[in-house]
């Protein structure tokens, strides 16, 4: 679940923290930028491990700053695919179930991955499971906070970062339009997950 990733940045330190320890203040700085961070291809950052190595700090001229080349190891959140996990339902929708570990939210289960046979009850919103025994058809509900196991099967980045000024801000026309409707917001990082085997689900199920 967790990995350590090693990394190369430029940590500035202003003035009013050069009475510090250089290696302390250099993991504040490390900690305040990547802490809660997703990084694109690289997974969710938690907190700093170490640092293995500093280079040499400069000053440059119009800034009383230091900048110092810092080699270090973060931990980050990574699962590996086809690891098994265990979350809470944080919802559900026409698209899947929505999960939680506590510390990540954007993990989806897509209706073709749940146990099948499986229905969406639109009224209740929930995904139901439609158990098949010799005395008929059960229907075992997925409701919300309940705890569910699953199989990581694919994660998905996507690239966040601010673009550049477009093509529509260029020519006198542009003034004139209209403004762009508000794009959904996209996870950076999601995890897409499947409970379509024996022991998977609902930890209820099994433990009945």
């Amino acid at each position: 679940m967790f990995v350590l990733v090693e990394m190369v940045d430029t940590v500035r330190i202003p003035p009013w923290s050069f009475h510090r320890h250089l290696n302390d203040a250099i993991a504040e700085e490390l900690n305040k930028k990547l802490a809660n961070k997703v990084v694109f291809n690289v997974g969710l950052c938690v907190c700093l491990h170490d640092i293995t190595q500093l280079e040499d700090s400069y000053i440059f001229p119009g800034d009383g700053a230091s900048h110092t080349k810092v080699h270090f190891r973060y931990v980050v959140f990574r699962p590996f695919l086809d690891e098994i996990l265990v979350g809470k339902i944080k919802g559900c929708s026409a698209e899947g179930v929505h999960v939680s570990l506590g510390l990540f939210d954007d993990i989806v289960i897509p209706p073709e991955s749940l146990q099948q046979p499986a229905k969406f009850d639109e009224a209740e919103q929930v995904w139901v499971w439609e158990y098949e025994t010799d005395e008929g058809a059960h229907d075992l509900y997925m409701d919300q906070g309940e705890e569910i196991r699953f199989r990581v099967v694919d994660e998905v980045f996507i690239d966040t970062s601010p673009s550049g000024p477009g093509a529509e801000k260029e020519g006198p026309s542009a003034a004139a339009a209209p403004p762009a409707e508000p794009e959904d917001k996209q996870a950076p990082y999601t995890l897409v997950g499947s409970v379509s085997e024996p022991g998977l689900g609902l930890l209820s199920w099994w433990n009945s």
